[in-house]
């Protein structure tokens, strides 16, 4: 791939891991918004609208996905179910340019699924881990659309095979998705285009890359 997508993600001051879900919701929604708009396979076209911002605190990522789609499911309520079946968004990341990389799935009320691994050697995180990403979630209707919005607070240690330096300090790729097995129409879009036969998420090589703003004062 001859180029890559890039996000300057900035370090915020105003929110932190004490913040209300709220507020650091609030804080994502005066960012820059990024598209994941790609539709790499001919079979898949359609293009539900996903959006999303990303800011850290060092020791926090923090995101929020905006979502709009003609359909929406929503089955799957215990950690690591299967939620790329329902109305699903997800954030992979690889750090030090290592070939593992965390792969974090979200449906539209925030259940979550997290793997670690390379690509074809991949294992299920433990439910504990899980469990310490917090999540906010908002639903509702707009004539004949589904719009939701769902807000994550992932610490460090959720990256539980590093040593969770200050992410100022870390180089990161990744790529963010939306997708739905199970929905009236399929669709899988990425942030970063990828280059498959058939709709593929598990390929870092098209991972895009994140930049983790230093604190001003730093």
């Amino acid at each position: 791939m001859d180029s890559r997508s890039t996000i300057e993600v900035p370090f915020i001051h105003s929110v932190n891991q004490h913040s209300s879900i709220d507020s650091i919701s609030l804080a994502l929604d005066r960012l820059e918004k990024n598209t994941i708009g790609y539709a790499p396979w001919a079979a898949y076209r359609y293009k539900p609208s996903c959006k999303f911002a990303i800011a850290h605190s060092n020791d926090h990522i923090f995101i929020k996905f905006y979502v709009v789609e003609d359909d929406i499911l929503v089955r799957f309520m215990q950690p690591n179910d299967k939620v790329y079946q329902d109305s699903c968004v997800e954030f992979f990341i690889s750090f030090n340019g290592e070939a593992e990389y965390y792969n974090l799935e979200f449906n539209a009320i925030g259940t979550c699924y997290l793997g670690y691994g390379s690509a074809k050697n991949r294992e299920v995180a433990d439910v504990e881990i899980v469990k310490k990403i917090k999540t906010s979630f908002l639903l509702y209707s707009d004539k004949d659309k589904i719009k939701w919005e769902l807000t994550l607070l992932i610490p460090n240690s959720v990256f539980y095979r590093h040593n969770s330096p200050p992410l100022s300090l870390s180089t990161a790729r990744a790529n963010f998705f939306k997708c739905g097995d199970d929905l009236p129409v399929p669709h899988y879009l990425a942030w970063n285009n990828i280059e498959a036969a058939e709709p593929n998420f598990h390929l870092p090589e098209f991972f895009g890359d994140l930049t983790f703003h230093k604190p001003a004062d730093d």
